[in-house]
């Protein structure tokens, strides 16, 4: 194993997806043999108390409370943004003019706007970028992606899509603040639409292509909840359900729908997808089977077989166990830290990039445009997504 280049970096946040990006800094080189060693260099938060114990627990060397002053530091290399969507554009801008390289959570940004603006700073910089999508890493996905990218499934004529969830359906759950921060509007964006349906869309156009149309429908089911910052009753601006059918650029049609208010569900992302010549389907819940359909099977034989998603020839998995055995959520954080270094010691971007992840926020605002009007309206996407500046680390 060749000797590794130090990439330090600078995580802005320490909740969920501070944890899982952490972590995957952690495990990279000992499973994947990338040209760089991400050193946990320092780790920024508001709360100096609980700050210093996510350091103390990850390893970070030190700790900020101004993220401004991370970004400033000679020391850090790449700036990992997990705040909320408020936040990423100005922290991300600031990164950019910085020369820093950047990792933003999804989604992107709030709006289109916001988004664009990233995308301009992180090229006119010429940096470094990716958003975190993670499921476009399962590695039944990318099996997927594989299977449909050499033509077995033929011309595509259905995409479906849904992620449910059940955890605001309780009415005494306030919205804003640390932990509830989804729930307002103004820290978020939008709700389910921005939170759960960007990862349906993103692994969509990936998957099929860009997205040109939408129609949609919204609903929020409790209207008013109290706010943990000001303690005072005030109207849900979110989403807490989104349903919107779609035309792909390529002809084939789509459903999405997405909820916090499918009892029973806690985090149900699901995919199918039907070509002429084949079909293909995953869910989360078992995430390590790809079902797949094949019409040129014999008759007698023909039908949807699983497939366990663990040899050394599929993706990722000759890094990790032996065959027939099994990994889970955590590691596709830990295949995009792998894909990310192995670009950037190429001098590129893994994908999603900036670029990439504004699509998907056009999409996201022509499903909120379109729930508002009742009409079908056009995303303005461009796919595949395409930077005008190159990268440099």
């Amino acid at each position: 194993m060749s000797k590794k280049k130090h990439l330090n970096i600078g995580l802005v946040g320490y909740g969920l997806m501070g944890r899982t990006h952490s972590n995957a800094y952690r495990k990279v080189n000992n499973f994947f043999d990338v040209p760089f060693a991400p050193v946990l260099k320092a780790v920024c938060g508001r709360d100096a108390a609980k700050v210093k114990a996510f350091a103390e627990n990850w390893g970070y060397e030190s700790v900020e409370s101004d993220w401004r002053k991370l970004i400033a530091r000679k020391d850090i290399d790449a700036i990992d943004i997990c705040t909320p969507n408020d936040s990423h554009a100005e922290i991300a801008i600031a990164a950019a003019k910085a020369g820093k390289i950047i990792l933003c959570e999804k989604p992107l940004a709030r709006t289109v706007e916001e988004g664009e603006r990233m995308v301009e700073a992180v090229e006119a910089a010429g940096v470094v970028n990716t958003v975190w999508y993670n499921y476009r890493r399962v590695p039944a996905v990318t099996l997927a992606k594989n299977i449909i990218d050499s033509g077995r499934l033929g011309k595509i004529f259905h995409y479906r899509s849904c992620f449910l969830q059940d955890w605001t359906i309780n009415a005494d759950l306030p919205q804003g603040g640390t932990a509830l921060w989804r729930l307002d509007v103004n820290a978020a964006g939008s709700g389910v639409t921005g939170d759960l349906l960007a990862h349906c869309i993103d692994t969509a156009m990936w998957l099929n292509g860009g997205i040109s149309t939408v129609t949609a429908m919204t609903e929020t089911f409790i209207k008013e909840r109290k706010h943990q910052l000001t303690q005072k009753v005030e109207k849900v601006g979110i989403d807490d359900a989104c349903a919107f059918l779609a035309r792909f650029g390529n002809g084939s049609l789509a459903v999405f729908e997405s909820t916090r208010y499918a009892r029973g569900h806690k985090a149900l992302y699901a995919l199918e997808i039907n070509g002429e010549n084949g079909s293909i389907g995953w869910d989360l819940h078992d995430q390590h089977r790809l079902n797949f359909f094949d019409y040129k099977d014999e008759s007698q034989l023909r039908g949807w077989r699983s497939i366990h998603v663990s040899d050394s020839d599929q993706p990722y998995m000759k890094n990790w166990w032996i065959p027939g055995t099994q990994i889970g959520y955590e590691h596709t954080f830990v295949h995009q830290v792998a894909d990310f270094l192995a670009a950037l010691g190429t001098g590129n971007s893994a994908a999603p990039t900036f670029k990439d992840a504004l699509e998907t926020q056009k999409v996201c605002d022509a499903v909120l445009s379109s729930a508002k009007s009742g009409q079908w309206t056009k995303t303005g996407v461009n796919w595949p997504a395409k930077s005008t500046r190159s990268a440099k680390s």
